[in-house]
């Protein structure tokens, strides 16, 4: 599959099988954001792989779940079995949002193209996190990327109304809304789009 298919494949997943992911995807999800772009190349970020089941089970009431879709979390059954956190070294950089953007987009393509499925998480309490994963002060957690073999095949459907807002339809399968390339693409100059 070339990097483009695998872009449209890619959808978040909030369930997944308690299945452990191997050691050395982790390891090669982390290289890979390692070795993206940063700004100035001041490469400030880190990361934290949490994939022991305790530690897990630590982790996961301090994530929160799914905004869009009301009272609803990940039950035992279906969180994740790993999560990469992505800091920021304020030693280094005080904020780097755009690297760790690339970062997470590199460590979600190279899991998926090993079957495994992702959730970025920026919705997270910070300071039970800290102690959890014993974080430095002089670093920020950025980011929480989710990680585990799918439990869910999430569909990406056309938006309809003004509405980006993701839903389960009546059989359980998450539709996610995403804007047409019409409405969001512009060529030479920002163009206008004609309603009717």
């Amino acid at each position: 599959m070339d990097v483009y298919e695998l872009i449209q494949k890619r959808r978040t997943i909030r369930r997944f099988e308690q299945k452990p992911v191997p050691k050395d995807l982790l390891e090669r999800c982390v290289n890979a954001a390692r070795i993206g772009p940063s700004g100035a190349n001041l490469q400030p970020l880190e990361y934290i792989v949490v994939s022991e089941p305790e530690q897990c089970q630590r982790v996961f009431p301090h994530t929160a779940w799914a905004g869009y879709l009301p009272d609803w979390s990940p039950s035992p059954e279906e969180r994740p079995t790993a999560y990469i956190f992505i800091l920021t070294n304020r030693n280094v950089r005080a904020s780097a949002p755009m690297d760790v953007g690339i970062a997470a987009q590199s460590i979600t393509l190279v899991a998926l193209a090993e079957g495994v499925g992702s959730c970025m998480i920026g919705s997270l309490d910070h300071k039970a996190l800290r102690q959890v994963l014993a974080v430095p002060q002089h670093c920020d957690i950025s980011l929480a990327v989710a990680l585990g073999y799918p439990a869910e095949q999430p569909q990406m459907v056309e938006v309809t109304g003004d509405s980006i807002k993701y839903y389960r339809d009546e059989d359980g399968i998450l539709k996610v809304p995403k804007r047409a390339l019409e409405d969001v693409l512009h060529w030479q100059r920002y163009t206008e789009k004609i309603t009717e």
